[in-house]
């Protein structure tokens, strides 16, 4: 059985492969959160250069739309690869998605909600 940290760097690891492998482009950071029956996934530094142009131009609110949509879709066909990797590490099923990417901060966030809490080895010091 893993622990709470070694599960969390294993889906951080697979989601930056996936965000290069279909995406493109990787993140500048990543970190995965098990909390309970969810997963957060924090990704840093995910927008283009190209992106950040279109977000901060003077017809910006249209742009950063388009973007939001544009990596939205995305995400959704790339949905069943997610969810599969959270399953194999977590050996639970994901219910639903959850994203959303910040045009200002180039941040994106992506929350998993499972059908039950994994089950995982406590840590040393007991913390886990």
């Amino acid at each position: 059985m893993k622990t709470k940290g070694q599960v969390e760097a294993e889906i951080a690891g697979a989601v930056v492969k996936f965000e290069r492998e279909f995406m493109g482009r990787g993140p500048v950071e990543t970190r995965a959160f098990v909390i309970d029956d969810m997963v957060l996934i924090r990704l840093k530094g995910v927008m283009t250069p190209a992106e950040k142009q279109l977000a901060a131009t003077a017809e910006g609110e249209r742009g950063r739309r388009l973007i939001k949509e544009v990596r939205s879709e995305l995400l959704e066909r790339g949905r069943p690869l997610l969810e599969a990797i959270v399953e194999d590490v977590l050996s639970t099923k994901v219910v639903s998605l959850h994203t959303d990417v910040s045009t200002v901060t180039g941040e994106r966030i992506i929350l998993f909600t499972l059908e039950s809490s994994p089950r995982l080895q406590a840590s040393v010091g007991g913390q886990g």
